[in-house]
């Protein structure tokens, strides 16, 4: 482990970044997600341009959901065997090879040569491709993190990434709401790969890492079986990975900001990219008062307060027909979102080994990244059901729900403290 000087075990909160190859892992999460949240911004927009239904918008997510969710296990038991660097280097590549497909097929002469139906369905075919690609690097940059710093850090360098994680989704999504109204699709995708670009370099500065699986000849499916075992068995890590799952399934919002910031708010691009950053923003306040004043005790309760309060936030949400209490509605969302990041992420971290990171992080990223794209799908479906406003207040009401019954039936996450 590379290391400018050895970290002090005070648990500043600055001692996980005097490690150098921890610093070059933030940069390269902070240029590569902020260019995936930029994406999903402009894709999300444009689909809402050519189609006006919230259906397609739940395809989105579907189609991004369905490969994640597939090859989240096999992923899990590669990433393992693999060194996670290469893995990680080879995934941000492939990323930009899709967003490079994405400039060309939002330029306004695709529009017009082949028409909306091809730009809506290779948008579909491209997400796909980009859920294939994510399958791989969730698993792989939270494995990774584990083989940067002593785990004694491990609290404290999952804050950092979780807040760099945040503040690149802050400044993705609302530059680009600013970048496609003043630059266009074009403009926007071209520093788009320029961000992938970076995070490739930063990447290539981290030197391979050696492989932790302590059987390399076991099968494939007994592998797979011997972390979902773990995760199962793990009470305290499955009830925060079953809470968020249906928390963000139910909650899940975002999917319907176009149609608030279209028809409902009429603030246009710009005013739908600061919406969809706004719950990233809280998020990444609350994740810096958690850096300087971390949380000491009762941790498993606080989850619980905290996935509650979002609910609650969801339903103002729904509610709200003014612009600015849409916008605090998102933001404490965020906030509390902050809260259940960092606490989950660290329950990840401490309770799971370190030869079997890889598929332990796939199972989370099955339940919990993934979960947010079959959210936004439900949360489609439900729209054109019941219709948008009403869609968002069932989805918080049915998160207040599930608190409720985690509080009662996941007694070991309630009393969690580390």
């Amino acid at each position: 482990m590379d290391t400018d000087q050895s970290p002090q075990q005070d648990q500043s909160p600055f001692v996980a970044i005097r490690i150098k190859e921890f610093r070059f892992f933030i940069l390269q999460r902070f240029f590569f997600i902020m260019a995936m949240r930029m994406i999903g911004t402009v894709v999300w927009w444009k689909m809402y341009l050519i189609t006006k239904d919230p259906l397609a918008l739940a395809f989105i997510g579907l189609s991004e959901a369905a490969p994640a969710i597939s090859l989240a296990l096999y992923s899990g038991h590669v990433v393992d065997k693999s060194d996670k660097r290469t893995l990680l280097l080879r995934s941000i590549l492939l990323y930009c090879g899709c967003a490079i497909a994405l400039l060309f097929i939002t330029m306004d002469s695709t529009e017009h040569s082949l028409g909306k139906h091809f730009i809506q369905f290779s948008i579909y075919f491209v997400i796909f491709l980009t859920g294939v690609i994510r399958s791989f690097s969730g698993p792989t940059t939270s494995s990774i993190m584990a083989q940067l710093v002593p785990k004694t850090l491990l609290p404290v360098a999952v804050t950092w990434s979780s807040g760099t994680w945040l503040a690149a989704s802050v400044i993705g999504h609302g530059s680009a709401g600013f970048l496609i109204a003043f630059t266009g699709y074009t403009g926007t995708f071209s520093v788009i790969i320029t961000y992938i670009i970076i995070a490739a370099i930063c990447t290539s500065m981290i030197s391979r890492k050696p492989i932790m699986h302590s059987n390399a000849t076991q099968k494939t499916w007994d592998s797979v079986k011997e972390g979902l075992r773990y995760v199962f068995h793990t009470k305290e890590l499955l009830g925060a990975i079953t809470l968020d799952l249906f928390a963000v399934l139910f909650g899940g919002a975002v999917a319907m900001i176009p149609f608030y910031a279209g028809e409902i708010l009429k603030v246009g691009a710009i005013g739908f990219g600061w919406l969809n950053a706004a719950a990233d923003i809280g998020s990444i306040c609350m994740i810096l008062c958690i850096t300087f004043f971390p949380l000491k005790k009762s941790q498993g309760r606080i989850l619980l307060y905290a996935v509650a309060g979002f609910g609650l936030c969801i339903i103002a949400f729904g509610l709200s027909n003014w612009y600015w209490v849409s916008f605090l509605a998102l933001l404490c969302s965020g906030a509390l979102d902050g809260i259940s990041v960092v606490i989950r992420g660290t329950i990840l971290q401490l309770k799971t080994p370190d030869e079997m990171r890889g598929r332990v992080s796939s199972v989370n990223s099955m339940f919990i990244n993934s979960s947010n794209e079959i959210g936004n799908f439900e949360s489609g479906m439900a729209a054109r059901l019941m219709g948008v406003v009403p869609s968002v207040v069932f989805g918080g009401s049915m998160t207040l729900l599930v608190v409720i019954v985690s509080w009662f039936k996941a007694p070991k996450l309630r009393e969690f403290n580390y």
